[in-house]
């Protein structure tokens, strides 16, 4: 076996030079065992596999794990993909079936509603593998989701966010109104920087999309109403903090549903003021491609999330112009004492 072993505090590791005299490469990596027996055997499979790899061509060697770092080097975003790339490891990708896709995210994401497995199991696989396709190392894939069974959530109202500021502590009462008035996802609100985002002179910031890498990929800039500008002046900083402190949801979240329970209000999460947001837009009259470019998604997505009934069967007295049906019911009152149909 030309690659050798080595531990590194108790793993066994490999690194050598192998293959023909015109394409000598190098390999390392960790074999992820602490059992000198499974790392020689796992050692010989993947310098089989880099023979392998040469006679047949890269597409038989291509494991996931190889294919993850492909990915990612193309500046691909990582999100949801470490379980997923855990799981699927040194399984080479022409043996990945749609079948055991679906296996690997029940297994992850058991405990978890379906729309969770899809999001964040059968998507991020989908992606790194049909990503490969495109550079004909694999054929594409293509799995089919679990049934949907994510309950439609509650779109809060402005009534909702002035109520819920009266209990909730400064920081945490201007998020909710941050929240609502610019639409950003609850993630984007918390890794606000004051000091490289916030310009409240000229009423912007800046508000990043972590599902997105780069530099300038990812970001939009995002109008301060009035009244946010005033709340977000009169809200404590302090250096080294993002702009609402908190560093993640789940350390806000007792203090936002202490805040709700005080307030006797429904309870709505952060992401309800984003729902709110695009609900109130699109009753509004505002149409769904300005709505969707205001909160960084597709018209698409913004009609399957968004679109809130408003269940009021009423509405369609609206079909009838205000003008119009007083003269007809000038009309109406004509004939009923004149007995002609003549306006």
């Amino acid at each position: 076996m030309s690659l050798k072993l080595f531990r590194r505090d108790g793993i066994w590791h490999y690194r050598g030079t192998i293959g023909p005299p015109q394409r000598r490469a190098r390999l390392r990596g960790s074999l992820k065992t602490k059992d000198k027996a499974a790392a020689q055997r796992e050692a010989t499979e993947i310098e089989s596999r880099y023979w392998k790899g040469y006679q047949d061509g890269p597409a038989s060697i291509l494991t996931f794990e190889a294919a993850c770092q492909k990915y990612l080097a193309a500046g691909k975003s990582d999100l949801f993909l470490v379980p997923v790339r855990n799981y699927l490891g040194n399984r080479l990708v022409k043996d990945i079936k749609p079948s055991t896709i679906k296996q690997m995210a029940h297994e992850l994401y058991g405990h978890c509603k379906n729309t969770t497995k899809n999001r964040m199991g059968i998507t991020p696989a989908c992606s790194v593998i049909n990503f490969m396709a495109k550079s004909e190392l694999c054929s594409p894939i293509r799995v089919e989701h679990f049934e949907d069974d994510s309950e439609p959530k509650e779109p809060a109202t402005m009534e909702w966010v002035k109520g819920f500021r009266q209990t909730a502590s400064e920081i945490i009462g201007t998020y909710a109104l941050f929240m609502f008035l610019t639409g950003c996802r609850p993630t984007e609100g918390l890794q606000i920087d004051p000091e490289r985002d916030l310009d409240l002179r000229a009423a912007t910031c800046i508000i990043r999309n972590r599902k997105v890498r780069g530099q300038h990929k990812g970001r939009r800039k995002a109008h301060l109403p009035e009244i946010l500008v005033a709340a977000l002046a009169n809200m404590p900083t302090e250096p080294g903090r993002p702009l609402f402190w908190y560093h993640s949801y789940n350390v806000m979240k007792y203090p936002w549903d202490q805040a709700v329970k005080r307030a006797k209000l429904q309870r709505l999460t952060p992401h309800c003021c984003r729902h709110g947001c695009a609900t109130e837009l699109l009753r509004r009259g505002v149409d769904v491609v300005t709505v969707g470019w205001l909160i960084d998604m597709t018209p698409e997505m913004v009609l399957e999330t968004y679109g809130h009934a408003l269940k009021d069967s009423t509405l369609t007295n609206r079909l009838i112009d205000t003008d119009l049906t007083r003269a007809l019911s000038e009309v109406a009152e004509n004939t009923r004492m004149t007995g002609t149909f003549g306006i």
